[in-house]
């Protein structure tokens, strides 16, 4: 098995958003924000070459929404997804399968690309995989969430007969299972990979960045913040004694980390590149 990230570039999103009820006194020692307080994010996605399937794990923000829809979240760096595939020795035509954690637009939007006369997936050959809880919550969005859940990034995956879904408790994968959570959006999916030395996780939006370690640290986005915090405090407890690798999506300087046992709580031990830690 080999694993490869995925860049894709960087947007901005307000830092109390990205923070919650934490104030910026806290949080902008850990991550520094601009003069409209907006931070820099990642949009890194994860590349699983396992046997003869070769998964992508989300797709970050895509490049077809409107020049207006950009303008609120400030892209920036050289990366793209397709670049980045590219870059690790693939074209879209290999991938085999595209877990979506969940549909956010800044997950989920790379997925779908501009076609003749409308939309279709980005990967021919690909099955896309979310869940028929969640794939309910994004077709039927709420109040809050709507601006998230974008029809022209989840619809045409339905459309083309290549969307598939994933039951909790089950998976379609030899070495990958899933966490369910259920705090940041309806049964958002976090893939775990079993590497055979480590595990590692993909951490998607319960722990956008090495920042969101602490427990009450969580982003203003969440429909369940409480619960978001019993689901940290009981995978990170697994992830501490397990030592299992963290992937951060959104971390805009780490890759990777992994934790430790410290004097107020779970906290970050070490922080990198994944290669420094697989």
């Amino acid at each position: 098995m080999n694993l490869h990230i995925i860049d894709t570039g960087f947007f901005k999103l307000d830092g109390g958003a990205m923070f919650g009820v934490v104030p910026k006194s806290l949080w902008s020692r850990h991550v520094p924000a601009d003069e409209n307080n907006l931070c820099n994010w990642a949009a890194r996605c994860l590349l699983i070459e396992d046997g003869d399937r070769l998964v992508l794990v989300d797709t970050g923000l895509g490049d077809k929404q409107s020049e207006k829809f950009f303008g609120y979240y400030f892209r920036n760096g050289d990366a793209s997804l397709l670049d980045s595939i590219h870059k690790a020795g693939f074209s879209p035509a290999d991938i085999t399968d595209v877990v979506l954690t969940h549909l956010h637009f800044d997950h989920v939007g790379g997925a779908v690309k501009r076609v003749a006369g409308g939309f279709g997936p980005t990967f021919p050959n690909a099955r896309y995989w979310s869940n028929a809880a969640h794939w309910q919550w994004a077709t039927h969005p709420n109040p809050r969430e709507k601006a998230s859940f974008l029809s022209e990034n989840i619809l045409p995956l339905e459309a083309s007969g290549q969307l598939n879904f994933i039951n909790e408790g089950n998976s379609p994968f030899t070495h990958i299972s899933f966490l369910h959570v259920n705090g940041h959006t309806e049964q958002m999916m976090l893939p775990l990979i079993n590497q055979g030395k480590r595990k590692i996780l993909f951490a998607a939006d319960l722990l956008p960045s090495s920042a969101h370690i602490p427990l009450a640290w969580v982003m203003g986005y969440d429909v369940r913040p409480l619960l978001t915090m019993e689901e940290k405090q009981t995978i990170l407890t697994r992830v501490l004694h397990e030592e299992i690798v963290l992937v951060f999506e959104h971390d805009a300087t780490f890759e990777a980390g992994v934790l430790k046992q410290g004097e107020r709580g779970v906290e970050i031990a070490e922080r990198g590149l994944l290669s420094d830690f697989i």
